[in-house]
């Protein structure tokens, strides 16, 4: 169940690293839709891009589609405002690299889905789209929670199968904030990515 949870969630977060685009132009589902395209971009130029380059292009583009500070807030919950700034700091870049490390070396093994885009729910300055993902086994339901900020749509939490990303995180780190404390937090992290990138280069 836990693989295929990450699988989903990398077809998901694959059809949100994407350039931004204005709000005053686009919807936020088709903000979506332009993230899909570019992503695409990306990994159908194949071997005309070194693995280095690739992965840099995608990180740049996750860090521009995602507000990392504020699914870092969102993650946190409470304990976010206990928090000192240099610990906000801290804990916002650790999350933004395990992001990127956990999924960005899988993207290239999903690029086949086909994508449906369901509907947009919008409310003032949020909106959520509701898309289905195409498997050949399974349509499987993947909404993007977003916000428009400076004309831009900017993803703060992805929900799959009900399930959401920012839920999933903060449930396991507030029980280790509550154990091991802000220190114990970190620690853990960083161990995260370490072994989450020498995986990747073995």
């Amino acid at each position: 169940m836990l693989k295929r949870y990450f699988m989903i969630l990398t077809v998901g977060l694959s059809l949100a690293f994407a350039p931004v685009v204005s709000s005053a132009e686009s919807s936020a589902m088709d903000a979506v839709r332009t993230s899909v395209e570019a992503i695409l971009d990306i990994l159908k130029k194949g071997d005309a891009l070194d693995k280095d380059s690739r992965r840099s292009a995608m990180e740049v583009i996750i860090d521009k589609r995602f507000d990392f500070r504020a699914m870092s807030q969102r993650t946190l919950a409470t304990n976010w405002k206990k928090a000192t700034d240099a610990e906000k700091q801290e804990f916002t870049d650790l999350f933004k690299q395990l992001i990127q490390s956990s999924y960005v070396g899988k993207l290239e093994a999903y690029t086949n889905e086909k994508v449906e885009y369901v509907a947009e729910k919008a409310k003032g300055r949020k909106a959520v789209v509701e898309t289905l993902i195409k498997t050949a086994s399974a349509d499987i339901p993947l909404n993007y929670k977003m916000y428009s900020k400076d004309g831009d749509w900017l993803v703060y939490d992805v929900i799959i199968e009900g399930v959401s990303l920012i839920s999933n995180y903060r449930s396991s780190y507030q029980t280790i904030v509550k154990q091991e404390g802000f220190d114990g937090l970190m620690a853990k992290m960083k161990a995260k990515i370490e072994e989450l990138k020498t995986t990747e280069a073995s």
